[in-house]
C-alpha cells in the first residue's frame, strides 16, 4: 500500500477505481455515445469555456500536448515559447519535431515571468502561436496567463496552454484568459488514472485545422478523396480534425475508445463538479498550508518565488550534506510514502511533494510530515524535533 504525495501521478479515488469495471459495451452503442456527450458538456464546465470542442485524447498527458502541437503548427510556423522549467523543453521537443520555428526566452528555475517579458518578446519575434505552460511542477511555479493571453489575441496569436497540473487545482479560465488551446491531464488534479488528455480548443483553432483536415482512405467519402491537400495534418493518431468527426455527431470511425478510461473520467469529473470548484481549489490551498507549516516549523527551507508558488506542489531544498535520493528511498521503504525529486538543474537539490486531488487530505500531510521528520533525523539533518507535527496539527484544530 502507497501514499503517493508527487506531482503525478496521484491516488485514485475509489469512486474512480470502481466504476472501472463497470462492462464494456461497444462505442457507437448510444448509451456510450451519450456518456461521451456528457464527458464533453462537463468538460466544459471545468475549463470555464464555452468552446464546442472539449474532448479526451486517448493517451497521456503528452499525447494531448502533441495532438494540439501537431493539428495546429504548419511547417514554418514560429513558435514562442516561453521556458521556466522542463516542461516547457518538451513544447519546444514536439514543436520543432513538427516543423515550427522555435524562438526561446528563459526564466531562472524557481521563478516565473513577468507577463510584460512574453508580451514584450511577442511584439519582437512576432509569432503565428505562444505555447506556455501554466504549472511548471518541475519547480513548482504557476506561470500568470491572463495578460500573456489578451495580448496574444490582440495580436492575432494562437495561445496554446499546457494546464496539465494545474486542471482541477487551481482556478483556470479557457475563455476570459483568451486561451485558444488548453490541454489537461487525467493523473494529477483530477485523480483519475494515466491514460487520457482531456482538452479544449475555441473556434480559432477549428479553422486552422479544418483548412489542414484530411480524412483516411478507408472512411472518406468520395469527394473527401478528391480534395487535395499538401498542408494536412502529420500524424494520424493525433490528427484533431478527424478526432472532432469521431466525437461529434458524424461519430466517424477512428480509433477504438478507451472505454474504461472514458467511464473513470467521466466519475472524475462528476466528482469535481458536485464537491465545487472552487471549494476544491480552497481545499487545496487549505491542506497546502498546513504542510508548508508543518515544513518550516521543521526548519526546512522552502524552493522558489513563493509569490507564485503553485498550490498543488510545495518544493523543499535538501539540506546540505544529506542524500536526497536515500531520503525519498527510505520514506518509500519504511513508510510506503512516495514523494519526488526534481529533473535537471535540480535534481537531488529539491524534494517535491504533490498534494493534488484525491491525495490532498489531512491524513496524508499528517503522515508525511512525521515520517519525513522521522528519516531525516536518521540521517542526521539539523532540524527542529517534533514541531511539524504540532505545528500541522495546531492549524488543523484553529
Amino acid at each position: 500500500m502507497r501514499t503517493i504525495l508527487t506531482p503525478g501521478p496521484v491516488e485514485v479515488d475509489p469512486r474512480v477505481l470502481r466504476v472501472m469495471s463497470t462492462p464494456i459495451v461497444g462505442q457507437f452503442d448510444p448509451a456510450f455515445t451519450g456518456i461521451m456527450n456528457e464527458v464533453m458538456e462537463m468538460l466544459r464546465a471545468l475549463f470555464k469555456t464555452k468552446n464546442r470542442w472539449a474532448f479526451p485524447v486517448d493517451g497521456t498527458s503528452r499525447s494531448g500536448i502533441e495532438a494540439m502541437l501537431c493539428s495546429v503548427i504548419k511547417p514554418g510556423d514560429v513558435v514562442l515559447v516561453p521556458v521556466y522549467g522542463r516542461f516547457g523543453n518538451l513544447l519546444i521537443e514536439i514543436c520543432e519535431r513538427y516543423g515550427a520555428t522555435v524562438e526561446v526566452i528563459e526564466q531562472e528555475w524557481g521563478k516565473v515571468f513577468d507577463p510584460k517579458e512574453i508580451i514584450e518578446a511577442i511584439d519582437q519575434v512576432k509569432p503565428d502561436i505562444v505555447a506556455l505552460v501554466h504549472a511548471e511542477t518541475s519547480t513548482g511555479r504557476m506561470q500568470p496567463l491572463k495578460e500573456v493571453g489578451l495580448a496574444c489575441r490582440e495580436n492575432d496569436i494562437l495561445f496554446i496552454v499546457d494546464a496539465v497540473a494545474s486542471i482541477g487545482g487551481v482556478d483556470v479560465r479557457v475563455d476570459e484568459w483568451c486561451i485558444d488551446g488548453l490541454i489537461a491531464g487525467t493523473q494529477k488534479c483530477l485523480s483519475v488514472p494515466s491514460g487520457m488528455a482531456p482538452l479544449t480548443y475555441n473556434e480559432r483553432i477549428e479553422k486552422r485545422i479544418t483548412e489542414r483536415k484530411r480524412v483516411e482512405r478507408g472512411i472518406a467519402t468520395e469527394e473527401e478523396l478528391k480534395q487535395s491537400n499538401d498542408q494536412f495534418i502529420r500524424s494520424n493518431y493525433f490528427d484533431l480534425s478527424m478526432l472532432q468527426d469521431y466525437w461529434g455527431p458524424r461519430r466517424l470511425n477512428h480509433h477504438t475508445e478507451a472505454t474504461s478510461m472514458l467511464y473513470a473520467l467521466r466519475e472524475g469529473l462528476r466528482l469535481v463538479l458536485a464537491e465545487g470548484l472552487e471549494e476544491r481549489f480552497s481545499r487545496h490551498q487549505y491542506h497546502e498550508k498546513a504542510l508548508i507549516l508543518g515544513l518550516e516549523a521543521m526548519g526546512l527551507e522552502l524552493f522558489g518565488d513563493a509569490s507564485v508558488k503553485l498550490p498543488t506542489v510545495t518544493c523543499i531544498r535538501v539540506p546540505d550534506g544529506l542524500d536526497a535520493d536515500a531520503v525519498r528511498s527510505m520514506l518509500l521503504d519504511l513508510f510506503g510514502i512516495e514523494i519526488a525529486s526534481s529533473f535537471g538543474p535540480l535534481h537531488g537539490k529539491i524534494w517535491r511533494i504533490g498534494t493534488m486531488g484525491y491525495s490532498c487530505r489531512r491524513e496524508n500531510i499528517l503522515a508525511v510530515l512525521g515520517a519525513l521528520e522521522a528519516v531525516l533525523l536518521f540521517h542526521g539533518a539539523p532540524i527542529h524535533k517534533g514541531k511539524a507535527l504540532e505545528a500541522a496539527i495546531t492549524y488543523y484544530k484553529d
